[in-house]
């Protein structure tokens, strides 16, 4: 086994996450949220990062789970583009305090 084939090798970080803006064009933002273990309480929190993917083709849309890879510089804040599309997010269900209570009638 060559020693140099092995050296070649570039692990890029790669992350999965949601499409939360796209206003700018060949630019998508993509929020990664992570939990977080709190040091003192030891207790688990969101943390939501966010950072700028590259798009070409302006194909990828608010709400789209994708992946992306990190690459070299391409504007001052973006070096992720986007690789792949995971799916789309599925909408919460919200359900509201009035719709639970009973109506009472006298």
């Amino acid at each position: 086994m060559n020693v140099a084939s092995t050296e070649n090798v570039i692990h890029q970080r790669t992350l999965q996450g949601t499409v939360v803006s796209d206003t700018m064009q060949k630019t998508r933002v993509v929020a990664i949220t992570r939990l977080k273990k709190h040091a003192r309480y030891q207790k688990f929190f969101k943390v939501t990062t966010r950072y700028k993917a590259h798009d070409e083709e302006n194909q990828y849309h608010i709400g789209d789970v994708v992946q992306i890879t990190q690459t070299r510089p391409l504007s001052r804040d973006k070096r992720w583009i986007i690789t792949a599309l995971i799916g789309k997010e599925t909408a919460s269900t919200i359900t509201h305090d009035n719709d639970n209570q009973e109506t009472t009638e006298a």
